[in-house]
């Protein structure tokens, strides 16, 4: 089965089939009929693709219901720290974080639910990430939790007095001042 329990429900970890010979590798980065083997049920309706340099830390970042998005993350090029904090009331993992390093070279992504918040830290030069969601964005409905949160103590993967992240992360508020709707 290519999908790994992370202990968060409904978080996974998706790792394709990789089919390598002399000439390379290929393999099937999404599959519907794959996932709904599975029992996910999910229609992605939009991809998003970002290029970033080492240090740069994007996230946490979410959306309201009920313009929530499952994400599907996954590393074109190079290598990040991904990181997720469970916002869903009455989840046995709520306001814990789960962080795992998705790179290019271990063709590793992420499953996250709607209801998590996400960020990811650049640990390579350069590295290109694409996430399919199933919800298209929705600028009112954003929200988020800064990345520094000493609740949280997310180990990014960087130093972070080097870290470059936008103004509007640096603005986020910590978990504790939060506004969200989720519930698990």
């Amino acid at each position: 089965m290519p999908f790994t329990a992370t202990g968060f429900p409904g978080l996974l970890i998706y790792e394709p089939t990789v089919f390598g010979d002399h000439r390379g590798y290929f393999f099937e980065s999404y599959n519907a009929n794959t996932f709904h083997a599975a029992g996910l049920e999910y229609n992605f309706v939009q991809d998003n693709q970002a290029r970033s340099s080492y240090g740069v830390l994007r996230g946490l970042h979410y959306q309201l219901e009920p313009h929530a998005q499952t994400k599907l993350i996954r590393v074109l090029e190079g290598s990040i720290v991904d990181a997720v904090v469970d916002l869903r009331k009455g989840s046995p993992t709520y306001g814990q974080s789960y962080v795992i390093e998705l790179s290019a070279a271990n063709k590793l992504q992420l499953l996250v639910p709607k209801g998590f918040a996400h960020g990811y830290a650049v640990t390579s030069d350069t590295a290109e990430v694409m996430y399919k969601c199933d919800n298209f964005y929705h600028k009112g409905s954003e929200g988020g939790i800064n990345y520094n949160d000493p609740v949280l103590n997310i180990n990014w993967g960087i130093e972070l007095d080097k870290a470059v992240v936008s103004e509007k992360d640096l603005l986020l508020p910590r978990l504790a001042d939060v506004t969200h709707n989720f519930v698990f």
